[in-house]
């Protein structure tokens, strides 16, 4: 095995750790986890949770400290993000018109973990 080889895979395990605890998280708060790492046309979805009547899209960023991980989510990822949750929405009752937030999950090196709730806007 390569040296890129087991740093892909330990990035990979790294990143399904970080994923698992924000996950675990949610279901401690009393949502549901409906879909990990969905996956639409426009991209891919870490976590989409259930909440009483509203959808939470989570993007869950994992780096060696809160700000690394912070600064790691750009515009266009965000613009992909959102692309992707209308997609998701499309099969959803209310369509656009459900509730929804984005909250983005830092994880630093530690696995300790900064939930930001509504961390960026829905144009939907």
């Amino acid at each position: 095995m390569t040296s890129r080889t087991r740093r892909g895979l330990r990035n990979h395990l790294t990143g399904d750790a970080a994923e698992t605890r924000i996950a675990l998280e949610y279901e401690r708060r009393g949502c549901r986890v409906d879909r990990r790492r969905w996956r639409g046309q426009g991209g891919e979805i870490d976590l989409i949770v259930r909440a009483d009547h509203e959808l939470i899209f989570v993007e869950v960023k994992q780096s060696r400290d809160f700000d690394s991980a912070a600064a790691s989510l750009g515009a266009r990822q965000m613009i992909r993000l959102q692309e992707a949750a209308a997609e998701f929405l499309a099969a959803e009752p209310l369509g656009q018109l459900t509730p929804v937030r984005f909250d983005v999950a830092l994880v630093d090196s530690m696995g300790r973990f900064q939930i930001l709730e509504n961390a960026f806007g829905h144009d939907g």
